[in-house]
């Protein structure tokens, strides 16, 4: 019985691990050029999916829509309270996140991002490059199994998997000079807040804007 608890927590550790050193980062060969043009930059609300390996019972498509569009701004938000909180390592100033999104409520691009070109967005929020991305997250366990898993092994709290992309769009033109992509396992208590602050100090040396 203790070789096979030891023999799963080992292939937990290696799987964990594999997980966690699968990113990519991409820089545009312009975006060294670009970057020296741009003072303010827009975050804007990023697109998540949430599903489920096996939906839970009830499972409610509407409210699911309503939970990834809070995520969304959840994201933006704690994106926007860590660049602002690092403020003096950058070199660019970020727009409010709540003027951004009054901005995109009064122009009506809102609910409709994925239709306009990322110049025609930098262009009305008034910025010089926006930052965006997605969020896709998939539960694969329920809540109680990963307490179960946590009280055993004493890590691994793990309700599923996640992927997120983070990526700047020169306001000019609207290419994207910069793409940032992870994946990584979502655990019981995972905050939004959690998960950005994990981000960007991983690309700290990678992001664009640091001095």
């Amino acid at each position: 019985m203790k070789k096979t608890l030891l023999f799963v927590t080992i292939c937990l550790i290696v799987l964990n691990a594999s997980a966690q050193s699968s990113k990519q980062i991409f820089e545009s060969p312009k975006m060294k050029d670009a970057i020296k043009t741009h003072k303010t930059v827009a975050i804007l609300p990023f697109i998540v999916s949430i599903t489920y390996k096996k939906p839970p019972k009830g499972f409610d498509y509407a409210a699911n829509k309503e939970q990834e569009l809070k995520l969304g701004k959840s994201i933006q938000s704690s994106m926007y309270t860590y660049l602002l909180r690092k403020g003096s390592d950058y070199t660019v100033d970020f727009q409010d996140v709540e003027k951004t999104n009054v901005l995109l409520k009064k122009y009506k691009l809102a609910d409709s991002l994925d239709s306009h070109t990322k110049d025609e967005v930098a262009k009305l929020l008034g910025v010089d490059a926006v930052i965006y991305g997605s969020y896709a997250q998939e539960s694969t366990k329920s809540e109680a199994g990963a307490i179960v898993t946590t009280a055993l092994f004493g890590f691994g709290g793990k309700t599923g998997d996640g992927s997120i992309i983070m990526q700047i769009a020169n306001g000019s033109d609207g290419e994207t000079i910069w793409r940032y992509t992870k994946r990584m396992n979502e655990s019981l208590w995972t905050s939004t807040d959690d998960v950005i602050e994990k981000q960007m100090r991983k690309i700290s040396r990678n992001f664009p804007y640091t001095k």
